[in-house]
Protein backbone atom coordinates (compact mmCIF):
# COMPACT_ATOMS: atom_id res chain seq x y z
CA UNK A 1 0.00 0.00 0.00
CA UNK A 2 1.26 3.10 -1.08
CA UNK A 3 0.51 6.53 1.30
CA UNK A 4 -0.40 9.52 -0.42
CA UNK A 5 1.31 12.21 1.43
CA UNK A 6 -0.84 15.27 3.18
CA UNK A 7 -2.51 17.89 1.18
CA UNK A 8 -1.01 21.35 2.40
CA UNK A 9 -3.30 24.09 2.26
CA UNK A 10 -1.31 27.28 1.79
CA UNK A 11 -3.19 30.91 3.16
CA UNK A 12 -1.08 33.82 1.31
CA UNK A 13 -1.59 37.05 -0.06
CA UNK A 14 -4.02 37.75 -3.16
CA UNK A 15 -2.11 39.07 -6.29
CA UNK A 16 -3.72 40.18 -9.76
CA UNK A 17 -2.68 36.69 -11.20
CA UNK A 18 -5.24 35.22 -8.59
CA UNK A 19 -8.35 37.02 -9.93
CA UNK A 20 -9.26 34.37 -12.61
CA UNK A 21 -9.63 31.55 -10.02
CA UNK A 22 -11.37 34.56 -7.25
CA UNK A 23 -13.91 35.37 -9.91
CA UNK A 24 -14.64 32.17 -10.74
CA UNK A 25 -15.41 31.07 -6.79
CA UNK A 26 -17.00 33.89 -6.25
CA UNK A 27 -19.69 32.96 -9.21
CA UNK A 28 -20.08 29.95 -7.88
CA UNK A 29 -20.61 30.99 -4.13
CA UNK A 30 -22.51 34.49 -4.56
CA UNK A 31 -25.38 36.29 -6.74
CA UNK A 32 -24.85 39.14 -7.39
CA UNK A 33 -20.83 39.00 -7.44
CA UNK A 34 -18.82 41.72 -7.23
CA UNK A 35 -17.89 44.23 -9.95
CA UNK A 36 -15.08 42.94 -12.18
CA UNK A 37 -12.84 45.00 -11.78
CA UNK A 38 -13.43 45.49 -7.68
CA UNK A 39 -10.67 42.64 -6.36
CA UNK A 40 -8.02 44.43 -8.79
CA UNK A 41 -9.14 48.23 -7.21
CA UNK A 42 -9.26 46.58 -3.77
CA UNK A 43 -5.70 44.84 -4.60
CA UNK A 44 -3.95 48.32 -6.29
CA UNK A 45 -5.78 51.26 -4.65
CA UNK A 46 -7.20 50.18 -1.04
CA UNK A 47 -4.67 50.77 1.66
CA UNK A 48 -7.15 49.53 4.13
CA UNK A 49 -7.67 46.49 2.50
CA UNK A 50 -6.13 42.86 2.86
CA UNK A 51 -7.30 39.89 0.82
CA UNK A 52 -5.37 36.44 0.99
CA UNK A 53 -6.27 33.10 -0.63
CA UNK A 54 -6.41 29.60 0.00
CA UNK A 55 -3.85 28.05 -2.42
CA UNK A 56 -3.86 24.04 -3.29
CA UNK A 57 -0.15 23.36 -4.71
CA UNK A 58 -0.65 26.08 -7.25
CA UNK A 59 -4.61 26.92 -7.68
CA UNK A 60 -6.74 28.74 -5.89
CA UNK A 61 -9.65 26.91 -3.70
CA UNK A 62 -10.97 29.83 -1.51
CA UNK A 63 -10.17 33.57 -0.73
CA UNK A 64 -10.98 35.82 2.14
CA UNK A 65 -10.83 39.64 2.84
CA UNK A 66 -10.95 42.44 5.35
CA UNK A 67 -10.66 45.90 5.94
CA UNK A 68 -8.85 47.23 8.73
CA UNK A 69 -10.37 50.83 9.89
CA UNK A 70 -8.87 52.37 12.93
CA UNK A 71 -9.40 49.36 15.58
CA UNK A 72 -11.82 47.30 13.68
CA UNK A 73 -11.61 44.50 11.20
CA UNK A 74 -14.40 44.32 8.85
CA UNK A 75 -15.04 40.83 6.67
CA UNK A 76 -15.40 42.24 3.28
CA UNK A 77 -15.60 38.90 1.44
CA UNK A 78 -15.42 34.88 2.17
CA UNK A 79 -15.33 31.99 -0.11
CA UNK A 80 -14.82 28.37 -0.41
CA UNK A 81 -14.66 26.93 -3.58
CA UNK A 82 -17.61 24.18 -3.18
CA UNK A 83 -15.46 21.26 -4.41
CA UNK A 84 -13.13 22.11 -1.26
CA UNK A 85 -15.98 22.98 1.41
CA UNK A 86 -15.84 21.38 5.23
CA UNK A 87 -12.52 20.39 4.72
CA UNK A 88 -11.01 23.46 7.06
CA UNK A 89 -10.26 25.32 4.02
CA UNK A 90 -12.42 28.38 5.70
CA UNK A 91 -11.13 27.86 9.12
CA UNK A 92 -7.93 28.53 7.47
CA UNK A 93 -8.70 31.37 6.05
CA UNK A 94 -10.74 32.60 8.82
CA UNK A 95 -7.50 32.04 10.81
CA UNK A 96 -5.34 34.31 8.63
CA UNK A 97 -7.55 37.02 8.69
CA UNK A 98 -7.50 37.23 12.13
CA UNK A 99 -4.21 36.90 12.53
CA UNK A 100 -3.42 40.47 10.23
CA UNK A 101 -6.43 42.06 12.28
CA UNK A 102 -4.51 41.32 15.26
CA UNK A 103 -0.76 41.97 14.18
CA UNK A 104 -2.72 45.37 12.88
CA UNK A 105 -4.05 45.71 16.33
CA UNK A 106 -7.98 45.86 15.70
CA UNK A 107 -9.70 45.79 18.66
CA UNK A 108 -12.50 43.77 17.23
CA UNK A 109 -13.75 41.94 13.74
CA UNK A 110 -17.10 42.26 12.14
CA UNK A 111 -18.74 41.11 9.59
CA UNK A 112 -22.55 40.72 7.67
CA UNK A 113 -23.47 37.04 6.71
CA UNK A 114 -27.17 35.83 5.66
CA UNK A 115 -29.46 34.53 7.78
CA UNK A 116 -30.00 31.67 5.70
CA UNK A 117 -26.50 30.97 5.48
CA UNK A 118 -26.49 28.80 8.55
CA UNK A 119 -23.09 27.14 7.60
CA UNK A 120 -21.08 30.20 7.82
CA UNK A 121 -22.84 31.36 10.16
CA UNK A 122 -21.84 28.27 12.54
CA UNK A 123 -17.87 28.65 11.35
CA UNK A 124 -17.71 32.14 12.78
CA UNK A 125 -19.81 31.17 15.70
CA UNK A 126 -16.92 28.81 16.66
CA UNK A 127 -14.32 31.32 16.14
CA UNK A 128 -16.18 33.71 18.31
CA UNK A 129 -18.28 36.20 16.46
CA UNK A 130 -21.59 36.28 17.88
CA UNK A 131 -24.77 38.32 16.57
CA UNK A 132 -25.35 41.82 17.93
CA UNK A 133 -27.74 43.01 14.85
CA UNK A 134 -29.28 42.75 11.73
CA UNK A 135 -29.49 44.86 8.60
CA UNK A 136 -32.70 44.52 6.95
CA UNK A 137 -33.22 43.67 3.15
CA UNK A 138 -29.31 44.08 3.00
CA UNK A 139 -28.37 41.90 -0.22
CA UNK A 140 -29.45 43.22 -3.15
CA UNK A 141 -30.82 39.84 -5.30
CA UNK A 142 -33.58 38.54 -2.79
CA UNK A 143 -33.50 41.07 -0.21
CA UNK A 144 -32.69 39.10 2.79
CA UNK A 145 -31.41 40.39 6.16
CA UNK A 146 -28.09 40.35 6.80
CA UNK A 147 -27.14 38.97 10.64
CA UNK A 148 -24.12 41.65 11.77
CA UNK A 149 -21.46 39.49 13.94
CA UNK A 150 -18.83 40.46 15.87
CA UNK A 151 -16.64 39.14 18.16
CA UNK A 152 -15.09 39.68 21.91
CA UNK A 153 -12.02 41.58 22.02
CA UNK A 154 -9.49 40.10 19.84
CA UNK A 155 -6.50 40.09 22.83
CA UNK A 156 -8.77 39.21 25.48
CA UNK A 157 -7.86 36.07 27.62
CA UNK A 158 -10.94 34.02 25.94
CA UNK A 159 -10.60 34.85 22.61
CA UNK A 160 -6.67 34.56 22.32
CA UNK A 161 -7.12 31.26 24.00
CA UNK A 162 -10.22 29.88 21.67
CA UNK A 163 -8.09 30.92 18.68
CA UNK A 164 -5.13 28.87 19.68
CA UNK A 165 -7.34 25.89 20.62
CA UNK A 166 -8.79 25.90 17.39
CA UNK A 167 -5.68 26.54 15.08
CA UNK A 168 -4.23 23.58 17.06
CA UNK A 169 -6.93 21.49 16.61
CA UNK A 170 -6.63 22.32 12.35
CA UNK A 171 -3.48 21.77 12.59
CA UNK A 172 -3.74 18.62 13.85
CA UNK A 173 -6.03 17.56 11.10
CA UNK A 174 -5.08 15.97 7.27
CA UNK A 175 -6.69 17.75 4.35
CA UNK A 176 -8.78 14.97 2.97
Amino acid sequence: MVTQPALTVRIEPMTLDDLERVHAIERASFFPTWPDDAYRTELTSNKLATYVVARLEDVVIGFAGIWLMVDEAHVTTFAVDPAWRRRGVGERLLLALLDVSVARRAREATLEVRLSNVAARRLYEKYGFRPVGLRPRYYSDNGEDALIMTTEPLESPQMRERVARLRADLEARTLP
